[in-house]
């Protein structure tokens, strides 16, 4: 019983959309480490994605706001930075819906630089600017068809 109720909350944990890039999940993005039972109250462990993430609270209230919708009440979240996330922790399905999205997911065999324009899938590009619309992205501009793109960096 209690197996299966912990499935459901990790489960529906999972498909609450990222606050600053709604295209992905916290499952997509690999945020949720575990699901149990104190006293009997789930407690929800996240990694935020750098522990200076502005959106780390919002991500909790979301999280908080779904488990309350399915009645699972005064549920408790662990914020835990050890160990910290990775952008290895992104799914596959994850990078995916970020190329489509229009941002270059994390490479990480050449850190720091895209392997390709996420529009036009072409190798050849520039950094314009170590920062864009979040600390997490780098802003960068494709050769070829010219499109400026964020890039998701490593961490």
């Amino acid at each position: 019983m209690v197996t299966g109720m912990l499935d459901e909350i990790f489960e529906a944990v999972k498909t609450v959309p990222d606050p600053e890039i709604p295209v992905l999940s916290l499952g997509d993005l690999g945020v949720v480490r575990s699901v149990e039972f104190q006293d009997g109250y789930p407690v929800i462990t996240v990694s935020p994605t750098y522990s200076g993430c502005p959106a780390t609270g919002v991500i909790e209230e979301m999280i908080l706001e779904k488990l309350e919708s399915l009645g699972f009440k005064n549920a408790i979240i662990n914020r835990s930075i050890s160990p910290p996330w990775s952008s290895e922790w992104i799914s596959q399905e994850g990078r995916q819906k970020l190329r489509q999205y229009g941002i270059a997911p994390p490479n990480p065999q050449n850190k720091g630089h895209p392997e390709s324009c996420p529009r036009c899938s072409q190798k050849t590009v520039s950094k314009i600017s170590e920062f864009a619309a979040t600390s997490c992205q780098a802003m960068w501009r494709c050769d070829e068809c010219f499109e400026v793109f964020n890039y998701f960096k490593c961490i």
